[in-house]
């Protein structure tokens, strides 16, 4: 029995020119994520309503490898609990290919000032088993990675809007 402890790790960015709420109405179309990730080919609804608890999106094309002789990443990501008051999402991986045993994560959009006006901070919160051939820190560098990505992209398309 493996008995190593989950990884745990937190990543998070800075926007200046969005409101946590402008970054959470983003955050919760649930199978539209591939419209933000960076390295997310594809993102689609597999079953119920986007954005409701217990939907389930299908995603391809991570920055992580898929599983040796597999053409390419995928997972199948259930959304586990949404709360727009406090802007939180979580959801966890239930099959995929690239590595992952178990996966939940949790991400929170936060004011930057007490009025919200001066942008806001994603904080990603990830717990994980352990990866074969993977360090945490190296997994943290791939998430800090693609939530940069993902930030400046969210943010490009609400200036543009």
């Amino acid at each position: 029995m493996d008995s190593q402890p989950k990884w745990e790790a937190k990543v998070s960015t800075k926007l200046q020119k969005a409101s946590a709420d402008q970054i959470f109405s983003l955050f919760k179309d649930f199978f539209g994520l591939n419209k933000w990730f960076p390295s997310l080919s594809a993102s689609y609804g597999i079953h119920g309503e986007n954005g409701e608890v217990g939907c389930i999106r299908y995603c391809t094309g991570f920055s992580l490898p898929p599983e040796s002789g597999a053409p390419v990443s995928w997972s199948k990501e259930r959304l586990v609990a949404i709360n727009p008051i406090e802007r939180i999402l979580s959801y966890e991986i239930m099959d995929c290919n690239i590595g992952f045993k178990s996966y939940f994560s949790t991400v929170r959009i936060v004011p930057n000032e007490a009025d919200g006006q001066n942008g806001c901070v994603i904080e990603w919160y990830i717990t994980v088993d352990p990866v074969e051939g993977m360090r945490l820190e190296d997994l943290v560098k791939k998430y800090e990675a693609g939530l940069q990505g993902m930030a400046k992209n969210m943010e490009d398309a609400l200036a543009s809007s």
